[in-house]
């Protein structure tokens, strides 16, 4: 049987929280994926790429795999009560409910993250224990039938990781080397475990208007 796998396609997302995904599960044998929205128009991310969903969330099929992506355009869904109940029809029935980056803050907000262990985008870990959900590090978490990823590149070795689970290892090494995943960055400064101080200090600084509307709306959606 074919496996249906839907990514959340949302205005002002993280595009690289989706498209690393997406590349990776469209290249697993027997699957179908959707990027699903309200509509068919076209989204802009963050950045300013522009992507068009395949399916609307009132079309959708019964998902085996449903993934939220992060990104700014989480905040204002925290409480779209359209989108959280479409994640809690889906999560009701998925084999694997997921997220990539701050996309576990809504999979929190639909009460799908009550008692499970989850990441997050390291500025958010803090977020996660007003939805009931247990923050742990790491790049990719699995609890039972929930499986996170930290920020934005963690979404590729996520995806790997379903795919692993879904399809096999072998599979899922496949894909890896089809698409060259063997990351060597040219700086330690990915995570404020190894990031200098004063970088990790700085970027905090440029997001923190970001990050206290997030809390606060992630606060409210808790309530």
């Amino acid at each position: 049987m074919t496996l249906q796998i839907g990514l959340i396609l949302y205005p002002e997302l993280t595009q690289l929280d989706l498209t690393g995904p997406f590349e990776v599960f469209s290249r697993m044998p027997d699957a179908q994926v959707h990027l699903i929205w309200k509509t068919l128009e076209p989204i802009q991310s963050d950045t300013g790429l522009r992507l068009l969903p395949t399916t609307r969330m009132t079309d959708c099929p019964d998902l085996d795999v449903v993934c939220v992506p992060g990104g700014p355009g989480q905040i204002d869904l925290m409480q779209d009560e359209e989108v959280l109940g479409f994640l809690r029809r889906q999560g009701a029935k998925a084999k694997y409910v997921t997220s990539v980056c701050t996309g576990s803050l809504l999979l929190g907000a639909a009460g799908l993250l009550k008692g499970y262990r989850a990441s997050t985008y390291w500025a958010c870990t803090d977020m996660l224990a007003g939805y009931g959900a247990i923050y742990e590090k790491g790049r990719v978490i699995k609890d039972r039938n929930r499986i996170t990823g930290g920020g934005v590149t963690a979404g590729i070795d996520f995806a790997l990781t379903v795919v692993a689970e879904l399809a096999g290892e072998r599979a899922a090494k496949m894909i890896q080397l089809s698409i060259e995943y063997n990351p060597a960055p040219p700086f330690a400064c990915g995570h404020p475990d190894v990031a200098d101080a004063e970088i990790t200090q700085a970027m905090t600084q440029l997001m923190a208007a970001r990050l206290q509307t997030r809390r606060e709306q992630a606060e409210a959606a808790a309530q």
